[in-house]
């Protein structure tokens, strides 16, 4: 008896999204130890730690099935304010002020340029800001200039008229200005929250 449709699909999709799920894990392990590698504090740590792995996982959901789904996200950021409260409660105001501010601009960016950004794009800003607090923008920097430099090379490979029809997922761009943004920040001045 062949197998339904969806079945089917489902199947397919594994199979091609074993690669870039092994990729995701070999990669979040490395910044995992990139992470641990740098003077920190307990609260840094288990910040660091949960944020590279949402990261990690919101750039495979964006990238096989171009959405960043809720079910990580709401957990995410409820989950950076009970490392804040635990961990250092003085901080949990800028966390809230990082994650509302960046989520409101990327929502009203989405509602302004009607689908050219998701919704879960910007929930995830609104999760990188509770973890990151005012590194957040260097987060947001890297990730829209990455974003930006990536479609104009689509532009210039498809042309014009093909390049502007291309959808880009922005989650892995955003992942990837997060996790330089929790890796340098730091080294720029400053503390993350919970330190």
């Amino acid at each position: 008896m062949p197998e339904p449709p969806a079945a089917q699909h489902g199947q397919r999709g594994v199979g091609r999204s074993q690669p870039l799920r092994i990729v995701a894990v070999v990669a979040l392990g490395v910044l995992w130890a990139a992470d641990l590698a740098l003077p920190r504090t307990t609260a840094e740590r288990v910040l660091g730690v949960a944020l590279l792995a949402v990261l990690a996982r919101v750039t495979v959901s964006d990238l096989e099935e171009r959405r960043i789904p809720n079910r990580v996200t709401l957990p995410a950021g409820v989950l950076a304010l009970l490392i804040g409260l635990l961990l250092d409660p003085s901080e949990v105001p800028g966390q809230i002020l990082g994650g509302l501010a960046t989520g409101v601009f990327l929502t009203l960016f989405a509602v302004l340029t009607r689908g050219g950004l998701g919704m879960g794009d910007a929930k995830l800003g609104l999760v990188l800001g509770l973890y990151l607090g005012h590194y957040v923008l260097l987060a947001m920097v890297l990730g829209l200039v990455a974003s930006a430099v990536f479609s104009l090379g689509v532009l210039v490979r498809r042309g014009l008229r093909a390049g502007a029809r291309t959808a880009i997922p922005l989650g892995p761009f955003l992942a990837l200005g997060g996790a330089v943004a929790l890796l340098a920040g730091p080294a720029l001045g400053g503390r993350l929250p919970g330190t």
